[in-house]
């Protein structure tokens, strides 16, 4: 294992860990389990606090994995009127520059998901992109903004103009009753990007991702938000299953993940078994 730092967009240093040997993979993920508390938390809440530690090993025998926390790093390091797609674009194209792969495979879940697409349709270093809990055709993007918009507004450091009900704790997997954790700051670059997504037209793009690809949810992957939250109904999976034949005619492959919500379809058993395979079969030896 080697590790290297690489300056993004707005001059924040990064932490990227290179493991294994082989064609190139970079992912998104933090490679350190997180342990304690928050830890436990994670659990309740059907995540694993090794998440992205148990998808490195379950990778670098057989591939170079380059492993970057950037979901972690944003929070860290707000990007609240830089978070363009363009930019995103650039950083993921920046921690490959700095990991010395010329050519490399992608594989990103949810927002990171979405910002692989991002980054094909901008670059024609890809040997492969991978999405996870987002649909390469019929993105959420105005409900995402939605959501995003309301998040960021309840997190601003204004007083309510009114006495707030007290709200009720939200029951592990109940994310529309999850109360805001982040600042300002934190909420706004997320607005920034789907602001900046607005409009986008995932459907008009589609010859311009030209490598082998696959996309892939769980079945029951729909979130119904309460009006606090934009009131707003985030169907991840419906794409999946209903623009399924027209997915395939684009060149992706696509996997369904029956019975599982966000949460679950990106833990490390659910996906190992769908990522690694599809990487063995697609991806030349360097």
């Amino acid at each position: 294992m080697t590790t290297t730092t690489v300056k993004l967009h707005d001059g924040a240093a990064l932490d990227v860990e290179i493991s294994g040997d082989g064609p190139t993979v970079l992912l998104p993920v933090n490679p350190r389990p997180v342990e304690g508390t928050k830890a436990e938390e994670m659990r309740k809440w059907g995540v694993d606090p090794a998440l992205g530690r148990s998808l490195i090993d379950g990778l670098a025998d057989a591939f170079r994995v380059v492993a970057f926390d950037y979901e972690n790093h944003v929070l860290a390091n707000p990007k609240a009127d830089t978070l363009s797609p363009a930019n995103v674009a650039a950083d993921l194209l920046a921690v490959a520059d700095a990991a010395g792969a010329g050519r490399f495979a992608y594989y990103g879940y949810s927002w990171l998901a979405l910002s692989g697409l991002q980054l094909a349709i901008r670059t024609d270093r890809l040997s492969g992109l991978v999405m996870g809990g987002y649909p390469p055709i019929g993105g959420p993007y105005a409900e995402m903004l939605a959501v995003t918009t309301a998040t960021h507004a309840m997190s601003s450091p204004e007083p309510p103009a009114a006495p707030a009900e007290p709200a009720e704790p939200a029951e592990p997997g109940d994310w529309s009753k999850a109360e805001v954790t982040m600042s300002p700051d934190q909420t706004k670059q997320f607005v920034t990007l789907y602001e900046a997504l607005r409009g986008f037209d995932d459907r008009a793009v589609q010859d311009r991702v030209t490598c082998p690809r696959l996309c892939f949810a769980g079945s029951a992957d729909v979130i119904e938000y309460d009006q606090r939250w934009g009131g707003v109904r985030v169907d991840i999976a419906g794409p999946f299953l209903n623009r399924r034949a027209e997915l395939e005619s684009l060149g992706w492959e696509v996997r369904v993940l029956d019975g599982l919500d966000h949460t679950g379809a990106m833990q490390p058993p659910a996906v190992l078994p769908v990522l690694r395979p599809w990487l063995q079969a697609h991806l030349a030896v360097d």
